[in-house]
């Protein structure tokens, strides 16, 4: 049947094969016909509808919030930036030239008598500046070098002593060593002999030529390979010629005009030498000249031994710098010690000041008789501290011009604030400079800021007509523009956001005297190859093989073909893989439809980055492969129809009812998935979805009676199958392994989870900015409503705003949460880290520590191997948080133990971490220490201040208040230890509500008692800085600012939180339940076996129970397993046996032989029906592990351990029963609420592999009574010895606090702040008395106060530059357009080559693929305009609907014409006719249509190439999976396999394929089912 006319390609597109895509089903007429299930006509009477609501999840509308102010400030930062970098590097030129002026002997300088004192104002004076000027401006010179030198020693220093590092070649040390001392004699000559006799217009212009090295490396490094090579190495000889003309011109010019001027004549070997300082940037290791090859050799292996080299190299240019200031100088002095006094340089010193006649410009001396002779000497006196004043702005303005040029780098805004202002420096600076000059020359006073004595070396006279016409300065615009090439590579990075300076620049640190130039030739030129398209796997749906859908994107024809092509590692192995792996066990319908939009967006996104490389033929970098993985804790429960059977759970059904819903809210069009498919599995079951952008949800339904349930064994199951057996299971090198495994990340997520795709990208960005980072997390929103809900968004607040902040500055994050991590699959995989992550708890310990807060223990475990762990605020996930007081009591019960414990552990091991981790330091550890110390004390901190609060509100005694407060905190420890955890959440419920009276008390009491004794008391400073941080705090988060008024609800229950809570989580140490989301299940049936084991082990522990006691032998029964040879008894009462032996029981004996005999043939038969195919006939439970599984090789494999499964009351019952299998026909399968999806099986070798890990690692945990009572021991032996003490800690400090504030007039210290003077006047003899009265202190509080104050401090600084480092991930991460336009991207191309993922975005959408963008009832248009019936009637009439976003890419991107976009026609068809409702231009149509010709160009010269041959295997997705194949109708028609109307009609159910159905990984063709 036809498309509908609406539907229908242009004429002669429908049947061109091009059009397919290389795909099994064609693009064309039928492929928009969606599913057969949505042809169906909806009934006139049915047409009523529910419109999809618009998205409001928090991540969407955090994102919106601020998207505005951000491009704002991203503005402010390009032009903040660009100032400060120009700024800064001017300054820094022009200071350096100032001070080489002042090295000149015997300069003569005209100056301003008007700022000097003993100088008349009417006459002129000339200056000569003395030898101690030109000592103390040398030295000036070299503390300058130096001090960019001692920080690349410090850094160099910091890295081999605190991180890791290798020793280098002897060679490659010699010639690093070789190449720096060239540098720095080069510097060192063009500061202390060249730039001195020249002017400083001159030397300005001259620091342009020091790029001549760098230009012949770079010539020599040129390969066939790069693009228009021979326009580029002729460029590069004639930006050398340029360079070579500096070495000659000034020389030339200056030749004989001055007989004392050989010094110009080094001008050649100084800026030859200096240009070596960047040769390592220049060289390749891929070029054709051996010397050049060997360098790139060198400058490879420096990655690693840069810092070794330079621990000594640094201070080796140092030594350096000073010999040849030294011997230059010599040249200079009189005498030649005079440079080692620098007491009498730096001291003032007397400067000679000659009075001269003014000359008119005829050359005339003024007629006055008044006129003073010429030759009469004065003097004036130097300043002292002007020389020190320049050396600290010049170091102030270098390191800000580095420092604001790394930061222009890391958020790629390079090209308008780096490489711009770095080039304009010299232009700048020899403006202002010969502005300054002439301003100069027309008066002497025209700089009254500096002192009288202090200019540049300027030429007289008119200075531009002069450089002009006579010194050739016009030569300088070839050094600038040939400088400008050899650094083109500036304007165009390609490093990635954030990037480590290691990665921006080759050398630590910069040149202070060359800054420009330093910093243009040190930037990396970044010549990495990209990511090629055709490297991507962008074709997931053609990939049948059965065994490629378990080695994902990677060749599975490696090593066993190839060994030369396996070793090889494949660009496309540094994809981003990202494997989404949420837990779930009872999250509600809310909280797993959040999980699910979050899913779905990230689908969205991944669907468009990958179709934007497929068809626009774009490189996006931020491509990743994206897979979900849900893990589904005890997902089974006893069927209603049958109690002997299992099905899934009502959590399961609901994640299955939620998955259309969810993608109508994301794509805001009624939308229905496909019905997930089954798959039978050794610990369950699994599901698995296709979405929409053909990414998958695989949900794995865990079995509790077959696998180990609960989170941390579900983080452990998937870990080994993602890691281990997708991973490390394939045949492929090593290295592609080792490659893969470091860009392989695990996202974790919790199944009530809500974020964007921008969080996990800024995720990913630190995951590829540092390699050695294991775990990154981000900020997590708790949501929900109530007051329980207001405290925990301000605790949370302020554990991200100041603990995690200072974690990750100062060492490493200690917690990554579970509930949103992107965990790196290489550092998962390490040892101590998996394989540890899963040991079995044996120890009350470990119940504490593993399976109470199993994010914290996997991050401990990162930790101690050494790897990194971060936190980005600017990542935004929401979370819901309990809401109830007795939910977040029994969260908060288990995360404050594991919490303790885990940091405990670290700090035990804590001189073994900090030997293995980088960045885990003594201070990080001291300042962890206190941490624990103040959370050890804070009840006794809190119970503390309570007391002191009630003395200052009631104004009652000390002891008084002491008794008050310790009467409700010892009834309720007594509560604890006695009562039931909920009547001890109960009380705690009640304490709560008075404390937070009382807080109000306090609180008011505070005030007043801060009115009478004033506001510098230590308290009331406490109070006011603590708060004062934290509104400055919420401030600097202005996206979180409405966290800070639930502080006042988080004041009101401090003492609940960290008193009463401290206190129920030790008493209830021992309860390691989980506490939280915890649901009533069925009671399952039970069988005869177990009815009568019970029965048993009941007359047993009656029997034992007789015994007992000391009648108990009266009740002693007859046993008669044993009998004697003699026997005497009397009445029963009692019997006497002698030589006692076993009874003879023939009878038990044969029946035992015969029971054994039937068992070995039972067995023997059942091997024979399996090798002969025929299925056993005993019946199977589905509760336990089958007797027979299917391997891969279809060959049965017997367990001979399990037991007979007959059950008497099975062999009762009458009738034919279904043969069961649980790895081939398990009854969950049958639930209608699964809907009628594909039933599938999965291979052998994951079925084998499941079930080995199972066996090894993830059997369920049955502990028999003795080990149960034995662990309850155990926990409880852990609690009492936990809470003696933590108890004892706490009385202790309470005791000695107390007893100091007792005695405090004894001993105490006095407060210097807040003095009372009290005047006492007695009236006898009028004499008046005034004393002082000092605020006493108790030392060891005072010192607690000080202890948090700094530990307040600490937080708050880290802090602030946690916060500029978010604020720069964010910069990075935003776009602005007309910031980024260069010359080349002005076409339409261009900006499609730049906006390709957002254009897809736009093309892809599945709303308004069938016209529906006039829905005006979703678009909330006046009601009067509505046309409601007509839109009823049309929703009546469609029939068809497009449900996958690259069919809907391509129907729209297909139907593009060149004419129609050309001439503006808005409706060639009807989805043209909606291009403009997706905001793209006409012009962008137009580029649109060239692209889409050229797509279908290249696939018709395929197709013509490749005719008749076979199609290649290709590489697996991981965002699909072999049951993406097309499902053929008998007619021939397409079927959209995502896509399901409402109207589902299979036809008759699915049927179970054969135990025999499994596919092995030779049966690589795909089969086509037929209805």
């Amino acid at each position: 049947m036809p498309p509908p006319a609406h539907l229908q390609l242009p004429v002669g597109e429908g049947s061109d094969p091009e059009f397919s895509d290389d795909e099994n089903s064609p693009l064309g007429q039928d492929i928009y016909g969606g599913s057969r299930r949505s042809v169906q006509e909806t009934k006139a009477w049915d047409v009523f509808r529910t419109v999809p609501p618009s998205t409001s999840s928090l991540s969407e509308d955090s994102q919106k919030f601020l998207e505005l102010t951000i491009k704002c400030l991203k503005v402010f930062t390009y032009l903040l930036t660009f100032g400060i970098v120009l700024a800064s590097g001017v300054i820094t030129k022009g200071l350096v030239l100032l001070m080489t002026s002042q090295l000149k002997k015997t300069k003569k300088l005209p100056i301003c008598a008007k700022s000097s004192v003993g100088l008349s104002s009417e006459k002129d004076y000339i200056a000569t500046i003395p030898e101690e000027e030109n000592v103390v401006w040398a030295w000036i010179l070299f503390f300058c070098f130096i001090v960019p030198e001692l920080g690349t020693w410090f850094r160099s220093t910091r890295m081999c002593v605190f991180k890791s590092w290798k020793k280098p070649l002897l060679g490659d040390f010699f010639v690093v060593w070789f190449f720096e001392t060239l540098h720095t004699v080069g510097t060192s000559l063009l500061v202390y002999l060249v730039l001195p006799d020249l002017d400083v217009i001159k030397g300005a212009m001259l620091t342009n030529c020091v790029a001549f090295m760098p230009g012949l490396f770079g010539l020599l490094s040129r390969t066939k390979k790069d693009s228009h090579v021979f326009l580029k190495v002729l460029m590069d000889l004639l930006a050398l010629a340029c360079q070579l003309t500096g070495f000659v011109v000034w020389p030339i010019v200056e030749y004989g005009k001055d007989p004392n001027s050989w010094r110009i004549w080094l001008i050649p070997l100084a800026i030859f030498f200096t240009s070596f300082g960047w040769w390592e940037n220049y060289v390749d290791k891929h070029s054709k000249f051996t010397m050049i090859k060997y360098f790139g050799g060198i400058k490879e292996r420096l990655w690693r031994t840069r810092y070794f080299c330079y621990v000594f190299v640094s201070l080796w240019k140092c030594l350096v710098f000073f010999t040849v200031m030294v011997i230059s100088m010599s040249t200079r002095l009189q005498d030649f010690y005079a440079i080692f006094e620098l007491g009498k340089a730096f001291s003032g010193h007397s400067i000679n000041v000659t009075e001269v006649r003014e000359t008119l410009p005829g050359h005339t001396v003024p007629d006055f008789p008044t006129v003073a002779p010429l030759d009469n000497t004065q003097t004036i006196m130097s300043t002292d501290g002007t020389p020190v004043y320049v050396f600290l702005i010049q170091v102030f303005t270098a390191w800000i011009c580095y420092i604001f040029g790394k930061f222009a780098c890391k958020i790629c805004i390079q090209g308008f604030s780096f490489a711009f202002p770095v080039n304009l420096v010299i232009p700048v600076s020899i403006s202002l400079l010969i502005t300054a000059c002439g301003l100069r020359f027309d008066t002497a006073c025209s700089f009254n800021v500096m002192p009288p004595y202090l200019f540049w070396e300027c030429k007289n006279g008119d200075i531009l007509n002069d450089f002009l016409n006579h010194d050739y300065a016009w030569v300088w615009l070839f050094w600038l523009l040939s400088q400008t090439w050899i650094t083109l590579h500036i304007w165009t990075p390609k490093c990635e956001r954030l990037a480590s300076t290691e990665k921006l620049f080759v050398t630590p640190m910069y040149n202070s005297l060359l800054i420009d130039q330093s910093m243009a030739l040190n930037r990396r030129r970044d010549d990495e190859g990209d990511v090629k398209t055709e490297d991507l796997n962008l074709n997931p749906e053609e990939h049948e093989n059965e065994v490629s859908q378990y080695y994902e994107t990677i060749s599975i024809h490696t090593d066993s073909s190839n060994t030369n092509n396996a070793t090889k590692i494949k660009s496309s192995d540094h994809i981003t893989r990202i494997y989404a792996t949420a837990t779930m066990w009872h999250e509600n319908e809310e909280e797993m439809m959040e999980m699910l939009k979050s899913i779905l967006r990230m689908d969205e996104d991944q669907s468009a980055r990958r179709v934007a490389q497929k068809y626009l033929k774009i490189v996006d970098l931020d491509y990743y492969e994206f897979e979900t993985h849900i893990f589904f804790d005890d997902a089974f429960e006893i069927s209603d129809d049958n109690e002997d059977e299992n099905v899934v759970n009502q959590f399961v059904k609901l994640l299955v009812d939620l998955m259309d819903d969810a993608a109508t809210h994301v794509h805001q069009t009624n939308i229905r998935i496909r019905p997930p498919k089954k798959f039978p599995a050794p610990y369950g079951g699994r599901l698995v979805w296709t979405l929409p952008g053909k990414t998958k949800i695989v949900a794995h339904l865990k079995d509790k009676s077959k696998i180990r349930h609960k989170k941390r064994w579900s983080q452990v199951m998937y870990m080994y199958y993602l890691l281990g057996f997708k991973l490390m299971d394939q045949p492929i090198s090593v290295d592609r392994k080792e490659i893969i495994a470091e860009n392989t990340f695990l996202l974790t997520l919790d199944g009530d989870i809500d974020f964007t795709p921008s969080a996990v990208a800024l995720l990913v960005d630190l995951m590829k900015k540092n390699t050695n980072l294991g775990a990154a997390c981000g900020r997590i929103h708790p949501v929900g409503s109530g007051l329980m809900v207001w405290y925990q968004m301000f605790e949370y607040a302020i554990g991200h705003w100041l603990q995690k902040a200072t974690e990750h500055m100062i060492g490493c994050v200690l917690c990554s949460p579970g509930c949103f991590s992107l965990f790196r699959g290489k550092a998962l995989m390490d040892d101590n880290v998996m394989a540890r992550y899963t040991l079995k708890s044996s120890q009350a310990r470990h119940y504490v520590q593993y399976d109470q807060g199993e994010d914290r223990w996997l991050c401990t475990l990162l930790l101690q191997r050494g790897y990194r762990v971060e936190y980005s605020a600017a990542s935004d996930a929401y979370t819901h948080a309990p809401e109830g007081f007795s939910e977040f009591y029994n969260q908060r019960r288990r995360w404050v133990p594991s919490t303790m414990a885990n940091i405990m552990d670290l700090l035990q091991a804590y001189k073994k971490t900090i030997e293995v981790n980088d960045n885990i330091s003594l201070p990080y550890i001291s300042y962890q220490t206190m941490l624990m110390a103040g959370t050890i004390l804070g009840p006794a901190t809190i119970f503390l201040m309570l007391v002191g609060a009630f003395v200052a509100a009631f104004r009652i005694a000390n002891w008084l208040s002491f008794q008050y407060n310790i009467i409700p905190i010892f009834l309720f420890m007594v509560a604890c230890f006695t009562l039931k955890s909920s009547i001890q959440i109960s009380i705690a419920y009640v304490l709560t509500a008075v404390y937070a009276l009382v807080m109000i008390v306090v609180l008011v009491g505070m005030i007043l008692n801060f009115a009478e004794e004033g506001w510098n008391t230590p308290t009331a400073i406490f109070f006011l800085c603590t708060t004062a941080s934290f509104v400055i705090t919420g401030l600097v988060h202005p996206k979180e600012i409405l966290c800070l008024p639930c502080g006042l609800v988080y004041y009101l229950v401090v003492p609940s939180m960290y008193l009463l809570l401290q206190i129920y989580s030790c008493f209830n140490l021992n309860n390691v339940s989980w506490g939280t989301r915890e649901v009533a299940t069925k009671a399952k049936k039970k069988t005869r076996e177990e009815i009568e084991a019970e029965r048993k082990a009941a007359e047993e522990a009656k029997k034992m129970k007789k015994k007992e006691g000391f009648l108990g032998f009266l009740h002693r029964e007859k046993e008669n397993d044993d009998e004697g040879s003699i026997e005497f008894s009397l009445a029963g009462l009692f019997k006497i046996m002698c030589c006692v032996h076993p009874k003879v029981n023939d009878e038990r004996q044969q029946l035992a032989s015969i029971a054994n005999s039937l068992d070995i043939l039972k067995k023997r038969f059942e091997t024979i029906e399996s090798h002969m195919g025929i299925a056993p006939s005993a019946r199977r439970r589905s509760t336990m592990q089958p007797r027979s599984s299917i391997r891969g090789d279809g060959v049965s494999s017997i367990n001979e351990d399990i037991a007979n499964d007959y059950s008497d009351s099975e062999s009762e019952k009458s009738g034919p029963k279904e043969e069961r299998d649980d790895l081939v026909n398990p009854y969950w399968m049958e639930d209608k609420a699964l809907k009628r999806g594909e039933v599938d099986y999965m291979p052998g070798a994951e079925v084998q592999f499941f079930k080995d890990l199972i066996e090894k690692y993830l059997y369920p945990l049955i502990k028999n009574s003795t080990e149960q009572k034995q662990a309850e021991v155990e926990l409880k032996e852990l609690r009492n010895k936990s809470f003696f003490g933590f108890f004892m800690l706490n009385a202790l400090f309470v005791l000695i606090v107390f007893l100091l504030q007792l005695n405090k007039d004894e001993l105490h210290i006095d407060w210097p702040l807040g003095i009372k003077e009290n005047i006492t006047i007695i009236p006898d003899t009028q004499e008046v008395l005034i004393s002082q009265e000092y605020l006493q202190l108790e030392p060891i509080g005072l010192v607690f106060v000080f202890f948090f104050a700094l530990i307040l401090v600490i937080q708050f600084i880290a802090m602030l530059f946690h916060r500029f480092g978010t604020i720069s991930h964010i910069l990075a991460s935003t776009e602005l357009t007309c910031c980024n336009k260069k010359a080349e991207d002005a076409t339409e191309d261009a900006f499609i080559q730049r906006n390709a993922v957002d254009i897809v975005r736009q093309l892809q959408r599945l709303k308004g693929i069938d016209g529906d963008y006039d829905n005006d009832s979703v678009e909330g248009g006046q009601l009067g305009r509505r046309k409601t019936i007509h839109n009823l009637e049309r929703h009546r009439q469609k029939k068809q609907a497009i449900g996958t976003l690259d069919v809907a890419f391509k129907k729209r991107f297909f139907s593009i014409s060149a004419e129609a976009a050309e001439n503006g026609m808005d409706t060639e068809t009807p989805v043209l006719g909606n291009m403009r409702r997706l905001s793209i231009r006409r012009e962008t149509m137009k580029a649109l249509a060239e692209r889409r010709e050229t797509v279908v160009q290249e696939r018709r010269q395929s197709k013509m190439m490749t005719m008749g041959a076979k199609k290649p295997r290709t590489r697996m997705s991981i965002a699909s999976e072999v049951d993406n194949q097309r499902v053929f109708t008998p007619g021939g028609g397409n079927i959209n396999d995502a896509y399901e109307s409402d109207t589902e009609h299979y036809g008759a159910p699915p049927s179970i394929r054969s135990a025999m159905r499994y596919r092995t990984a030779e049966e690589n063709i795909p089969s086509k089912i037929y209805s």
